[in-house]
């Protein structure tokens, strides 16, 4: 037992040494778990995920694919691909179909390949999947349209792509009526995918909504029968339980009236675990001779893949959709292979080694290959790619303020003179009216509407500043922006709670997101001063003219709100930063008569 421990928790440690890496060098997680498995299997010795897992490796690879897909089904709303369904569509189906065409041949002539076997490679290699298309979203950083159809399409093509390879396998292994029998596999596969996906999920979104499981019991409920939809619907029809799982995701996120965020916080967090361990487990089972003895050929597929297939599939799924010549062209660049493929590979793999089938040996390393070679070179160029067709939206360093009374309309207004991209949002006209007088750029409504999530574009604002007189929409503001862009992304002004008696208190975990510029600045205190006539300006630190000359100089007439560094970065005064100033920084504050 002590000898299966120490593997397990070094495969642990591992998955969270890359994850921290990727997230420190900006890569796709995928490469550096790649590179690990590789050097702690072939390479070292070190696990040997066979001899750990034995026979439950492949059910629990299967049951782990089955957990992401479905974590990334449940993001899936419909409302994200409006106007572009018909893009993903076809890139699930024209695309796939072109992938396999272009592949199939390619792998047959070069890497001397039965036509079957380049076939199953084919249809294996026409996924994409969302643990690698994510990571290298938030790297490339490309428009909100682009970003949602290439996330829609890494989650939905993974079933299909799946299922594209069953049917191929189902061709290779049938001994008589090929053809028929595939047809017939294909038609199972599918109603039995939607059929279950379907009632599982809509019993699941009517449990959820009517309140029948308690909230403790929610995220495991969810988890087991969800695995019990795909394991019932794997047993009736062959690898129908990714299908199944996706639809159940998909129609569970948009339910109406069912709420899946902490549901999808909690399998977010189970995925990344999972991805983690499965890229180390089954890397660590290739070998390295078996990469090596694939040949040259390798590369005439590598190109085929990267260069004729993608192009060609982007281009023929995007007639009629409207996507401009540079959406295209950043489409067709981006799309590395991910987890199903390799966890598909070596399930199918297995099964052909049981029949003695000849040249399996080659199907796994050419799909490693394949991941591994779109990941690197994808990841390492999609950003300047997207730099080089203008399609990279600006790094998320501006502002979104909540509040649009005059000094939030000053304090943007001075932002934008320093090239600091803000949008005030209001539920009050007259702030709004006031604010796109002043030529400040504004959401007139409730920034955590469901229309805000469709026509408010965050992809600019890294950060939001709550300034409302809005005393009970505040903290709903900020909680809804602080699950949306992470701890410490929200600041709000004080409520000078050490006023009020106890029981009128806020919570305390609210109130440590309360320190905007200093403890004893209310919305009061910068409404009063703003209406006597202070103004917000900017002076330059320097040698000659340092910060603390400057506090002297205004003593308590000025009030510091943030500073722009020698690097042109904005850093706001805070109460829980010590913010000094130096030569070759600017400091913006409010200046009282």
């Amino acid at each position: 037992m002590d000898n299966l421990i120490i593997p397990l928790v070094v495969v642990g440690l591992i998955s969270i040494a890359c994850q921290f890496l990727a997230f420190k060098i900006k890569v796709p997680a995928i490469l550096p778990l790649l590179v690990a498995g590789i050097v702690a299997g072939p390479v070292t010795g070190l696990i040997d995920a066979d001899a750990l897992f034995g026979d439950l490796l492949f059910p629990i690879v299967s049951l782990s694919v089955a957990i992401i897909l479905f974590e990334g089904a449940l993001t899936l709303k419909t409302g994200d691909i409006s106007g572009h369904g018909s893009m993903v569509r076809n890139l699930c189906t024209i695309g796939t179909v072109v992938t396999m065409l272009v592949v199939a041949p390619a792998a047959h002539f070069a890497l001397d390949l039965s036509w079957e076997m380049s076939f199953l490679l084919g249809a294996i290699v026409t996924v994409t999947g969302p643990t690698v298309i994510v990571p290298m979203l938030r790297t490339v950083r490309p428009s909100t349209k682009i970003g949602n159809i290439l996330r829609w399409e890494g989650i939905v093509i993974d079933p299909i792509g799946a299922l594209l390879a069953v049917l191929v396998f189902e061709y290779i292994v049938a001994t008589q009526n090929a053809v028929s029998h595939t047809l017939f596999a294909f038609g199972i596969t599918v109603s039995i995918g939607f059929g279950i996906g379907i009632a599982a999920g809509y019993f699941m979104g009517l449990a959820l909504r009517k309140h029948w499981i308690p909230h403790y019991l929610r995220n495991t409920a969810v988890l087991t029968i969800m695995l019990g939809a795909f394991a019932i619907s794997n047993v009736m029809a062959h690898e129908s339980g990714l299908l199944t799982v996706t639809i159940m995701g998909m129609l569970l996120a948009n339910m109406k009236d069912v709420e899946v965020d902490d549901i999808l916080e909690f399998k977010e967090t189970l995925s990344v675990l999972l991805i983690s361990g499965l890229f180390i487990l089954l890397a660590s089972r290739i070998e390295l001779s078996a990469i090596l003895n694939v040949g040259w050929g390798a590369i005439i597929v590598l190109l085929a893949v990267m260069f004729i297939a993608r192009p060609v599939g982007v281009f023929l799924s995007s007639f009629g959709t409207g996507l401009t010549v540079k959406e295209l062209s950043l489409l067709a660049w981006i799309a590395p292979r991910g987890i199903v493929a390799a966890a598909v590979s070596a399930l199918f793999s297995l099964k052909l080694e049981a029949l003695d089938y000849a040249q399996v040996d080659v199907l796994v390393p050419m799909v490693f290959l394949i991941i591994i070679a779109t990941v690197v070179v994808q990841s390492l160029t999609s950003a300047k790619v997207a730099q080089w067709l203008g399609m990279r939206a600006p790094a998320p360093n501006g502002y979104l303020i909540f509040g649009g009374a005059q000094f939030s309309r000053m304090f943007a207004k001075e932002l934008m003179n320093h090239n600091i991209p803000v949008c005030l949002a209001d539920t009050n006209w007259e702030t709004i009216k006031l604010a796109r007088m002043d030529g400040v750029p504004t959401y007139f409504g409730n920034p955590m509407s469901e229309h805000a999530s469709r026509n408010l574009d965050l992809t600019a604002f890294g950060s939001v500043l709550v300034m409302s007189p809005y005393r009970q929409l505040n903290p709903l503001v900020t909680y809804h922006f602080e699950h949306e862009m992470g701890k410490g992304s929200v600041l709000g002004l004080s409520n000078n709670e050490a006023q009020q008696r106890p029981s009128h208190q806020v919570s305390e975990s609210y109130n440590k997101k309360l320190g905007l510029f200093a403890n004893d600045v209310t919305y009061g205190r910068l409404a009063g001063q703003t209406s006597k006539g202070a103004v917000i300006k900017t002076t330059g630190i320097t040698d000659t003219f340092s910060y603390d000359a400057y506090k002297e100089e205004y003593k308590d007439r000025c009030l510091p709100l943030c500073a722009i560094d020698a690097d042109g970065k904005l850093q706001i005064f805070t109460t829980s930063n010590n913010l000094l100033p130096k030569a070759g920084w600017q400091v913006i504050s409010l200046i009282s008569n």
